[in-house]
Order: structure tokens, then C-alpha cells, then sequence
């Protein structure tokens, strides 16, 4: 059963209960790793029995075995990940310790204190640097944002892992603990402690005899975590092979990632070599005479028993291309073959005779060691303890996240859809200064495909934090705020308590202990963001008005007015931003005359829009790369790209949205054909109204001279290949489309919405007034020669509006004025 927002609620009204800890270990699928290795030390520690334990199991197997360890334990309960008391356990439990992630809908209370251990050393690319990461890693980041602690078996891990890979640096408010794994410790097996373990695998009916065990411990290769079944085939023929070349003084076992051991179970060549779950990993690595693995992080514990390590990758370079890994293969501290029977001869080789000589060792193993478990002395677990829940500083490898000096920006972007505003966003990202500015976006968490390409091409540079799950607040004071919207009366940071809270609450759900110097709502258009925003923590704040807000407001869509509510709102939080930025001086005006009641004069300023570098013409621009998949190129394509054509063609990017008023523009056309039906028209773009359009263009009879050409990805090519820009508008902020045609060398007929005089920097568009006959006239002027070709100094204009931007990203320096 989902457990509601309102569920969560509930459970967090109830007091924080500072002698609880909840443990969970990947996703409540056993009492593993360190978690597990922290329980059992802390439930033994007389010094610590004043605290309760709780674990979040899902698997009933695994729940079942617990009960029998621990049900009679008066300290030691279980709940069901995901059921009501669970959500009851994480959101009272004075502490909180998770090798994984909780889930999104968590988020951490003031008072609670969260422990994350991960769950080893990585050889794969971890956080951003993973194919799709900034989606792959979205709740992971938001739940090292929320730790208090990140707990790091090396230096390695806490500075390539946390810092770089998942781009903690700068904006981690937690700590660093650098003092060794918690389960490693569990590895040094006393005589009688291993001899149990032996036991226990011949219970399991694993025929081991007194024979030196190889583990092979493989990674998930899989190609889907829904899928785990897809990786079995493979295991099975090469967990046979392997058997099969070892010699009689060995045995191979098998330990699988924990979302294949279900379908492992399965397969009856399995089952002969299958390690039990009840045996945790680093129990069984210190039972191992010998590993085998590949791309997993287990061989980081392994390095610290000294034992030989052998690397089978035979997928060594798809995986190279798909995944990744931050050291080649041929530098580990083992050798690397794609054969299953190398690999076990390397294994008799390193392991040396079964009678006690000397074994031989790899070269690098020693380096590896060193480097990776340098803190693993069997005592990684107190010292752990120590910190977190004794807190211990003094002499103890704990540290702040790395700062670098760079002034930290934080833009939330918008829907992400493909229109202007994410163009804008787009073409400013990868123009800020990154060597000055440390920059996150957030947007929503995309599943549809389009919104998720348009952050795929998000500056590389930039930290990119995704919303997941819903807001969290009992469904009184969720009412409360919706009734204040309904009555257009919302409240601004510190007017009332409960308000506060709720909002408070979400922001902490989203960006955890994160602090910024400066935020940004770019897009500008959505209530719950700018409440959102004004919640960032004593910081100033801006908002973007890409266009004359209060013409869009009124805006008329199919008899109704959409953004006359939302924006109202909008509007009303002006007063908690300190800068209002318009894009374009004449923009900055209208909107400071038209809002003069929301906000101070001051506050309103200008950045204009950056152009993309790929808006500018090239010969790698085809018209053929705009078709889409599958899609046989149109009539006007075809025409178009037609190098001898004797046609003349006017086109027209953006939204088909009645503020475009392509109806006029058609009209307008209509008569320019009528004259020298040799024009063509071509509008590019998509929208509500495409549907009303193409019906006009038929009732004008105009279906072999006005085409509408669809949403086009980088339409530059079309630009550079038409022959004049054209645009409708009855109200704009700075189009984009009139940079890339000025770019693009094309003369420009454009209405006289407010804005437009300053929408490049030279007065080279020929301004015409808002009606059909004079946007004929201007169309008719170009026919004769009469409209230049316009042009932008790309250079200089990108200077020009970096020395806007950065006035702006300055804010709350008295030496920088905002107006």
C-alpha cells in the first residue's frame, strides 16, 4: 500500500525519540554491510545501551531469520520498508544509518542524525560521471545533501567519490569521516569464528571438504535493476567454467549482487556453489582464500586480508564504454583476463601449492592496499561509534566538505521544455564564469523524454539537482496554503508559522544541509518555485521576467486566461526578491511601470538574453538533419535547400501561442503572395494553436506557398538557408529567434511590440505597427530591397551581457547596483 504524503505527515507531528536507531541496508534487503557491523558492535556496547534498534526489512526470508536472531531482544525491532511503521521509525528516530538511499519522499527533521555509509569503494564511475548520472544519482545526492555524516573507508573515496563524482564540494553542509569500513572489521575471522563459517556453508549443502575456498564475486552487468534475470545466463556459464578449471585443493563459491541472489537461487548449476544470504559478504571475504571479481567495489575490502585478487572482465571494454572506471584495468592490483580458466590458473598461481609454500604476489597489491584500506584495523566500527554517536572529535579523521573559493549560484530553470526560456537558460549556463561561480540547477524530475534531452544539455559544468517526490505537510495546512493562493493573499518567509514550516520542510527535503550564496527562480512563471525559493536560507534572491508579465498574465488561450491566477501569485512574491530582471532595457521599463505595485523601483534591472554559439551559421548545418526519425523530407524542405530555386522565403520561429499572432502574420502573407506569388512562408514551431493554423492556410488557400515546418531541434540551418525573418508579436521579452537571424546575416521585419527596439544591439529591424496591412508593407518592403540585413557582433555582445549578468549575480555587494 503507497503511503500518502498525509501518512508522513502524521508520523512527523510525533516527537523525535533521540535514543532510537533505524538501520537499513540496500533498500531493506537484509541486515547487511555497514549497518549491520555498527548494530551488533553498539548492541553490544554496555556504554550504549541506552538505545533501541529498529531495522526496515522487505525481504519476509530475511525478516524471518531476524526474528529468530533478535526477537526476544527487548532493544531490537523490525518493521516493513514502506509500511506505516516504518515511515513512523524514520521520521521519530533520533538516528539514522543507511548504506543506500531512503526514499524520496524523506526528508530529514531537525534533531535527527543521519549516517551514510555507502556501500564500498567504487571502481565504476559513480554520481555525475555515469552514463545519464544526473538522473541515475537524483536521490542518491539528495540524500548525501540531507547526511550529517558521510562515512569514507579512504581518502580516495571521501575526495573522488563524494567530492568530485557526486559534486559535493562547496555546497555539503555534513561532515567527512575518513576512519576505515565498519564492515571490514568483520572480516578478521578468529580460528573458531572461521571454522563456524565453514560450518555453516556445509549446512547450506555447499561441498567445500577442507578445500581453500575462491570466491567469485561478480557485479550487477545486468541491463536493468528491473531486470536482474538478463545477467543469469551469463553467470552460469562462467561460474561453471570456472569451477571446472579449478584443481582439488580448491572450490569456487559464488556471492551475487544482492538483485540477482533471488534468480540465483533459481538455477539448479547454481545452487551447488550459491553462499548463502545469511552469511554477510565481508564474513565470507574473511573466510576466502582467494577473489575472484570484476568491476565490483568488494575488492577494496579484500585488499585488507592480504589475499590474492584476480580481475575477470570479459566484457572489459563495453564496459569501459557504457560505465566506466576511474583506474584502467591493467593498474589493479591483480591480474585482468577475459577467461574464466585464466583466471583460476592465475588463482593457483597466486595462492601458491595447498601445502604452505610461498605464494607469489602482484606487483601493485601492496601500493593498493596502502592507498585504499589504510584505516582498517579492526577497529573502523568504534571509532565510527566514537564519532557519530558518542561525538568525538578529537584525534579523529573528520573534515568538512573541500571548499574552493567560488561564489555558489543556484538557478531553478523551469518545466525544461523546448521554448525560449530553456534556450535562454541553456546559453547562459555555459556562459557564466565557472572559475568564479560554482553553479547548481534544479528542475523537476523528468521521465518524458523531451524535457529530459533539453537537461541532457545542461553545461557539464553545472550541479544539476532534481525534485523528487511530493511535498510533504499534513493535509490541514496543505489546504490552508491552497485557500490563501485561492484567495490570492500568499505568504511571504515569516509571516506565519505553519506556512513556514511546510516550505521550510521542502526546501530541506530537496537540498538537505546545502547553503548557497545566491538563487534564482529563471523561470518566473510558477508560484510553488518562487515560494520555494524564497525559502533558500539568507542568501538574495532573483526572479527572471522574460517578457511583459502583465500581458502575459491576461494572456487568452482558447477563451480562457491559464496564467491569470498563477501569475497573480507570482507577483505577489516580488516583495521577497531583491531583484527583478528583465531581458532587455525596454522590458526592464514596461515591467517596472506595470508592477510598480508588487516591487521598488530599484529592484527591477536587466540581463539580456546570451545567443548559443550553435545558432551561428556553419556549413555543418543541413537542412536534412532537422527530419525527424523515419520522416521523408516535405515539400518545402525540399524546396528550400534547392540551390537553384528562384523563390523568396520568409520564415518564422516560435510558439504557435496566440501572443505570437501567426493568424496575422498568415493574413498578412496572404496579401504579399497575392502580389508576387514567388514568397513563400515557412513557421517553425510548435503549440495550442497549430491545428487553427493549418486550417487558415487552407481557407486561404495558401498550401503551396505557407507551410508549417513542426518543432525543429537548432532550427539555425532553416534560418541561414530562408531568405528573411519575420515576427508577429503582440508582446515578447527578448526572442532568441532575433539574435540567431541577426547571427545569420537576414534582414528582419518584425511588429512593434514593446521591446523590440532594443532587441539587438543595433537599430537594424524594420519595425512595422501591429496591424496586417503594415506587416504586409514591411514583407513587401524586403521583396524590394528595402530591409537590410541585419548583424550582431557576437563577441562584443556576449561581453556586454556577461558584465549584466555578473552585476546581477553580485547582488548584496553595496558597491553593485541593481537598477
Amino acid at each position: 500500500m503507497a503511503v500518502t504524503a498525509e501518512r508522513i505527515a502524521l508520523q512527523r507531528r510525533r516527537p523525535i525519540q533521540p535514543d532510537v536507531v533505524l538501520y537499513e541496508s540496500f533498500a531493506g534487503n537484509g541486515v547487511l554491510c555497514n549497518p549491520e557491523a555498527i548494530f551488533r558492535e553498539l548492541l553490544d556496547d554496555p556504554e550504549h545501551a541506552r538505545l533501541s534498534h529498529v531495522w526496515a526489512i522487505s525481504d519476509p526470508t530475511v525478516l524471518a531469520r531476524f526474528e529468530a536472531e533478535f526477537g526476544d531482544h527487548p532493544r531490537v525491532s523490525a518493521v516493513r520498508r514502506g509500511g506505516v511503521e516504518y515511515w513512523r521509525a524514520l521520521s521519530t528516530s533520533g538516528f539514522l544509518v543507511n548504506n543506500a538511499t531512503f526514499p524520496p519522499a524523506f526528508g530529514k527533521r531537525t534533531g535527527q542524525v543521519y549516517l551514510n555509509t555507502w556501500h564500498g569503494t567504487p571502481l565504476k564511475l559513480m554520481g555525475f560521471e555515469m552514463p545519464d548520472g544526473a538522473h541515475q544519482s537524483a536521490n542518491t545526492l539528495r540524500n548525501f545533501l540531507s547526511a550529517d555524516f558521510l562515512l569514507a573507508a579512504n581518502p580516495f573515496m571521501a575526495e573522488r567519490m563524494y567530492e568530485q563524482s557526486y559534486r559535493l564540494t562547496n555546497v555539503y553542509g555534513g561532515e567527512l569521516i575518513e576512519e576505515g569500513y565498519p564492515r571490514i572489521d568483520r572480516q578478521r575471522l578468529n580460528p573458531e569464528q572461521l571454522a563456524e563459517v565453514r560450518a555453516e556453508l556445509r549446512r547450506s549443502g555447499l561441498d567445500i571438504g577442507e578445500r581453500r575456498v575462491v570466491l567469485y564475486a561478480p557485479t550487477w552487468r545486468g541491463a536493468s535493476f528491473g531486470s536482474p534475470e538478463d545477467n543469469i545466463d551469463a553467470l552460469v556459464a562462467d561460474a561453471t567454467a570456472m569451477q571446472a578449471a579449478l584443481g582439488d585443493d580448491e572450490v569456487l563459491l559464488l556471492k551475487t549482487h544482492q538483485v540477482v541472489h533471488g534468480f540465483a537461487e533459481d538455477r539448479p548449476e547454481l545452487r551447488r556453489m550459491l553462499v548463502p544470504n545469511s552469511i554477510p559478504t565481508n564474513v565470507m571475504l574473511g573466510a576466502a582464500d582467494a577473489l575472484v571479481t570484476d568491476y565490483s567495489s568488494i575488492f577494496f575490502d579484500f585488499l585488507a586480508t592480504g589475499r590474492p585478487i584476480v580481475f575477470f572482465t570479459p566484457d572489459a571494454d563495453d564496459y569501459a564504454d557504457t560505465r566506466g572506471t576511474y583506474m584502467p584495468l591493467d593498474e589493479l592490483p591483480g591480474p585482468v583476463t577475459a577467461d574464466p580458466a585464466e583466471a583460476v590458473a592465475h588463482v593457483a598461481r597466486l595462492l601458491g601449492p595447498a601445502d604452505g609454500s610461498a605464494p607469489e604476489s602482484h606487483e601493485r597489491y601492496a601500493e593498493w592496499a596502502e592507498r585504499f584500506t589504510p584505516f582498517e584495523d579492526g577497529e573502523a566500527t568504534r571509532r565510527v561509534i566514537d564519532i557519530v554517536f558518542g561525538g568525538e572529535r578529537e584525534g579523529y579523521r573528520v573534515r568538512r566538505a573541500r571548499t574552493d573559493g567560488r561564489k555558489r549560484l543556484m538557478f531553478y530553470l523551469g518545466g525544461m521544455r523546448s521554448n525560449g526560456i530553456t534556450s535562454s537558460a541553456m546559453n547562459m549556463l555555459s556562459r557564466i564564469d565557472h572559475d568564479r561561480y560554482d553553479v547548481t540547477a534544479l528542475t523537476p524530475y523528468f521521465k518524458a523524454a523531451t524535457p529530459r534531452a533539453n537537461q541532457d544539455r545542461i553545461d557539464p559544468r553545472v550541479r544539476l539537482v532534481m525534485r523528487m517526490g511530493g511535498m510533504n505537510g499534513s493535509k490541514f495546512f496543505q489546504l490552508r496554503r491552497r485557500v490563501r493562493d485561492l484567495a490570492s493573499i500568499p505568504l511571504l518567509p515569516g509571516n506565519e508559522q505553519w506556512h513556514d514550516s511546510l516550505w521550510k520542510d521542502e526546501w530541506h527535503r530537496i537540498f538537505g544541509s546545502s547553503r548557497f550564496d545566491w538563487v534564482a527562480d529563471f523561470s518566473g512563471y510558477s508560484p510553488f518555485w518562487a515560494n520555494l525559493l524564497l525559502q533558500a536560507p539568507d542568501t538574495p534572491r532573483a526572479i527572471w521576467l522574460h517578457n511583459e508579465m502583465a500581458s502575459d498574465r491576461m494572456r487568452t488561450v482558447g477563451g480562457r486566461r491559464p496564467m491569470q491566477r498563477s501569475l497573480g501569485l507570482v507577483f505577489r512574491l516580488y516583495r521577497g526578491f531583491d531583484a527583478l530582471v528583465s531581458v532587455s532595457p525596454r522590458l526592464t521599463e514596461v515591467n517596472r511601470r506595470e508592477l510598480a505595485e508588487f516591487a521598488p523601483p530599484s529592484h527591477f534591472t536587466t540581463v539580456r538574453n546570451f545567443p548559443a554559439t550553435s545558432a551561428m551559421p556553419s556549413p555543418e548545418h543541413r537542412i536534412s538533419d532537422l527530419l525527424w526519425e523515419d520522416e521523408e523530407p516535405p515539400v518545402w524542405m525540399r524546396e528550400l535547400e534547392n540551390a537553384e530555386r528562384t523563390t523568396k522565403w520568409f520564415i518564422s520561429v516560435g510558439r504557435l501561442s496566440p501572443e505570437k499572432n501567426h493568424a496575422r502574420l498568415i493574413r498578412s502573407f496572404a496579401e504579399v503572395h497575392a502580389e508576387d506569388p514567388s514568397a513563400r512562408l515557412l513557421i517553425v514551431g510548435g503549440g495550442p494553436l497549430q491545428s487553427a493554423l493549418a486550417a487558415q492556410i487552407v481557407e486561404a488557400g495558401l498550401q503551396d506557398a505557407a507551410f508549417l515546418a513542426g518543432r525543429r531541434n537548432q532550427p539555425v540551418s532553416l534560418l541561414v538557408a530562408a531568405d528573411c525573418f519575420v515576427l508577429s508579436s503582440n508582446y515578447e521579452g527578448q526572442p532568441m529567434v532575433l539574435l540567431e537571424a541577426a547571427l545569420c546575416g537576414l534582414p528582419i521585419v518584425s511588429t512593434a511590440f514593446a521591446s523590440v527596439e532594443d532587441a539587438l544591439p543595433e537599430p537594424t529591424i524594420r519595425v512595422v505597427d501591429t496591424d496586417d496591412a503594415a506587416l504586409r508593407d514591411g514583407m513587401l518592403a524586403y521583396l524590394r530591397g528595402e530591409v537590410p540585413p541585419s548583424r550582431l557582433e557576437f563577441d562584443d555582445y556576449v561581453a556586454d551581457v556577461s558584465v549584466e549578468l555578473e552585476r546581477v549575480l553580485e547582488l548584496g555587494d553595496p558597491a553593485t547596483p541593481t537598477a
